[in-house]
């Protein structure tokens, strides 16, 4: 503890080691207080004497004191323990610390602007992997060593800085000099200014911070760029949105919200089965043809198509100017007359009742844009004009147009947008919403959000406006359809991620695109790697895919280990219904993860979709048990915006047969999930060749696969019971998440010679777990069954009976009395 302090006239306390205050100069002048009684050196603390700003205080978010990883700026360098990170730092840039170990990168400048781009310092010879917006609406990596290679519009900067020690003798042989740091370096929000970062061939490190609005303008970005570090990635960013929650005040992480009920529900989605041609009648026949196989979703997106919508430029007699569609406008915010129909049982509100009664489907969901439609609204219909919109023309910034352009965008900016008031937008989603709900829809899926970004001019800049969309779409979604009931998508700009309140589902990566070929691999791997980022923030939402595709044993096993909702888009009668048993139990339950699957450490600074070399592993953790797919993603596509040699072909068309190795030390936390004494030994089931070994917790298993095929591992630590009985569930068998099933584990002793292991769970199908013993006896919901163990491996299992899949498990060892 230290002692507390005050000042003339402006008190101040320090009333423990673990509060933090961030100091801005110039100091009040009778700021007075003695140096030595602060938790840190003030050198360290306030980096740069010429750094004008003000004074603010926060609680820290650990307990542990560890100030040698305080970033700060000494000899023109950005030291963060003792690493340098940053060289050349210029004069105008400084650090002001939030906790004992992050702190603002912020920097001045002598004119006020409403763009700024400000060199942080020389970025060489430190892996990095950053996310970044190649389009305006997504996200995907990219790895570097160098300022040169962070791209425009990067938006997370991952650091692995293993130098030797900055601040000792560069002989020193120091093993904790040699020790790899994660520094994260996180572009967020600064009041109305919205930061990302990109690189110079010079290598140097730029922020840029932007307001959108020309009127909208500041000399200053004193809290721009959060840094953080540690020894674990995983627990850095963790920890950094932990910080950033508290300190900004304008998102909140998933944990601190109510995520729907739809996540854990097998789901249908109309869009690659009919686009914009859905209608009832196709609805019907898809979820028939569903139910004739035994599989039938629990919840129903009905995507883009319902809407009644009016293109103006659209010439009858002429063929369509590309991308003409996305000038379209919503006149009405009731169904189109496909859903009104001539008769009543093909009305929106009849569709939605009978299909529930049906199908048994516990939710329906509708599309809509966040503008109402890709063109926004129109302002000439009787219906939108209570809303009082006006046609808008989007204005993208430089970083947009500096990477991909983008269709949509470029329609817009020349025939407008038609856009609601951000003071009337609360009224047209609750009407929007509350018809919906009276009709029986239970939520909705809000697209093209990041739209609004280009619309800040005259509307207080493109944060400003961002926000009071977003939230005003959670309010009225809240209000009307009682829950979160929402998906957000096309919304990776940072606007919309750090103004996120509410909303616990969002859309993760571009868009699975069945006729796409070289999209597939890129999809799984941008998913898991965006899943660093905005898994923090939301559930991430892996997108649909095709059961029948070619693909869709990749996609499937994905989904399955991705912590996401499961469902896909598949044309009616055109099903693999093989595959969708390996994800959907028989009551239309999912087995979901508990976290976003996210990449393991030892791949986090590979490309595992182009260096022809890497197999990509995704790892998450169950209740009681981890889980680990490896996928081959290379010599299926390559990144968008990455330059491929002529004489390279091995990124686009060649299959690749690569070997990879996994340990069951890939699993993050893994600890937290095996009970007490845990010795490291763990059960690790591969799904697809059926088999089970024996592995400690940092020996490898190898494996070879061929592009586009992966394997699903369940990592079931090993627990003791008494006797020395060696087990632990895998699960059911016939789930690519195997271990997803487990719920509880237990055990008791009737006496010195009997012990009884339970388990509960969603189990069907085959239930299999590690024994290093056989047991006397197997009782599935108090019936004595039969089950079939093999010596060898250990390897246990049980045949259920079909019927509920909520069962209890017991087995039963005996010990012969000495």
């Amino acid at each position: 503890m230290y002692k507390a302090f005050t000042s003339k006239n402006f008190p101040i306390q320090f009333l423990g080691s673990t509060d933090f205050f961030r100091f801005h100069y110039p100091f009040h002048q009778n700021l007075n207080f003695q140096l030595h009684l602060l938790p840190f050196t003030f050198p360290q603390f306030v980096s740069r004497r010429k750094f004008g700003g003000k004074f603010r205080g926060f609680s820290s978010f650990s307990s542990k004191m560890t100030i040698t990883t305080l970033p700060s700026i000494k000899d023109d360098r950005l030291i963060v323990g003792d690493k340098v990170v940053l060289t050349a730092v210029p004069a105008n840039v400084g650090v002001s610390p939030v906790t004992h170990r992050s702190a603002f990168i912020g920097a001045t400048s002598s004119t006020s602007s409403s763009r700024h781009l400000f060199s942080v310092g020389v970025l060489e010879r430190h892996e990095f992997l950053c996310l970044y917006r190649f389009k305006m609406w997504w996200m995907i990596p990219r790895l570097g060593k160098s300022g040169s290679e962070v791209p425009v519009e990067t938006q997370m900067l991952l650091l692995k800085v293993a130098e030797e020690s900055a601040l000792t003798d560069e002989s020193s042989t120091d093993s904790e000099n040699e020790r790899s740091l994660y520094v994260l370096i996180l572009p967020v929000l600064d009041g109305v200014f919205r930061a990302t970062l990109q690189g110079t061939s010079e290598n140097e490190l730029q922020l840029c911070v932007e307001s959108g609005d020309a009127n909208v303008k500041t000399s200053e970005a004193m809290e721009a760029v959060f840094i953080n570090s540690g020894d674990n990635p995983f627990e850095v960013i963790t920890d950094s949105m932990k910080v950033l929650e508290k300190v900004k005040g304008t998102f909140s992480r998933i944990d601190n919200k109510k995520t729907p009920s739809h996540l854990d529900l097998f789901g249908w989605c109309t869009w690659d089965a009919f686009y914009t041609d859905v209608n009832p009648q196709g609805i019907k026949e898809g979820l028939q043809s569903f139910s004739a196989g035994g599989v039938s979703p629990k919840f129903l997106i009905i995507d883009d198509g319902w809407q009644e919508t009016i293109n103006e430029y659209r010439k009858e007699g002429e063929p369509d100017i590309e991308g003409i569609q996305f000038a379209t406008r919503l006149a009405d915010i009731k169904e189109n007359k496909k859903f009104r129909g001539s008769g009543s049982d093909d009305s929106l509100q009849e569709l939605v009742h009978s299909i529930k009664e049906r199908y048994g489907l516990k939710y329906v969901y509708v599309w809509h844009a966040l503008a109402g439609y890709w063109g926004g609204v129109l302002p000439s219909s009787e219906s939108m004009k209570k809303y009082n919109p006006k046609i808008e023309y989007p204005i993208q910034s430089p970083g947009n147009v500096s990477n991909l352009r983008d269709i949509v965008v470029d329609v817009l900016e020349k025939y407008g947008l038609g856009v609601i008031h951000p003071e009337k937008i609360y009224e047209f989603y609750n009407d929007l919403h509350g018809y919906l709900a009276s009709i029986g829809v239970d939520g909705v899926k809000v697209d093209v959000q990041n739209i609004m970004e280009t619309l800040g001019t005259g509307y207080g800049g493109r944060v400003t406006i961002t926000r009071q969309y977003e939230e005003a779409l959670e309010q009225s979604v809240v209000r009307n359809f009682k829950e979160t009931n929402l998906i957000c998508c096309m919304s990776h700009n940072t606007d919309s991620i750090y103004s996120s309140k509410k909303s616990a589902v969002a859309r993760v990566s571009e868009d699975f695109m069945p006729r796409e070929p070289t999209f597939q691999t890129l999809h799984v791997a941008a998913v898991s790697f965006n899943s660093l980022l905005l898994g923090e923030i939301v559930v991430p939402d892996w997108d649909m895919f095709q059961s029948k595709h070619e693909t869709a044993e990749f996609h499937g096993a994905a989904r399955a280990l991705g912590g996401c909702a499961v469902y896909v888009s598949d044309k009616p009668g055109n099903h693999d219904f093989k595959i969708l048993r390996k994800l959907v139990l028989p009551d239309g339950s999912v087995l979901r993860a508990r976290h976003a699957g996210r990449p393991t450490r030892d791949c986090l600074f590979r490309d595992t979709v182009m260096d022809g070399k890497s197999v990509l592993k995704i790892w998450n953790l169950n209740k009681l048990t981890g889980v680990i797919g490896v996928f081959n993603c290379q010599g299926a596509g390559h990144w968008p915006l990455m330059e491929v040699a002529k004489n390279e072909e091995t990124s686009t068309c060649t299959k690749l047969t690569l070997t990879g190795s996994f340990c069951p030390n890939d699993v993050e936390f893994l600890e937290d999930v095996a009970g007490e004494n845990w010795d490291g030994d763990c059960a690790v089931y591969a799904f697809n060749s059926g088999s089970l070994c024996k592995l400690k917790r940092k020996e490898s298993l190898q494996v070879g696969l061929r592009t586009l095929e992966c394997e699903i591992y369940t990592i079931s630590p090993i627990r003791v019971f008494s006797n020395d009985v060696h087990f632990t569930p895998i699960g059911s068998l016939d789930m690519y998440n195997s271990g997803g099933a487990i719920e509880t584990l237990s055990h008791s002793m009737e006496d010195l010679s009997q012990c009884t292991i339970k388990m509960t769970g969603r189990f069907c199908g085959r239930f299999g777990a590690y024994s290093s013993t056989k047991p006397r006896r197997c009782v599935v919901d108090m019936k004595e069954v039969e089950f079939t163990y093999e010596s060898g491996s250990g390897l246990l299992t049980v045949k259920l009976e079909d019927g509920s899949i909520s069962r209890e498990i017991d087995l039963v060892y005996r010990y012969e009395r000495r």
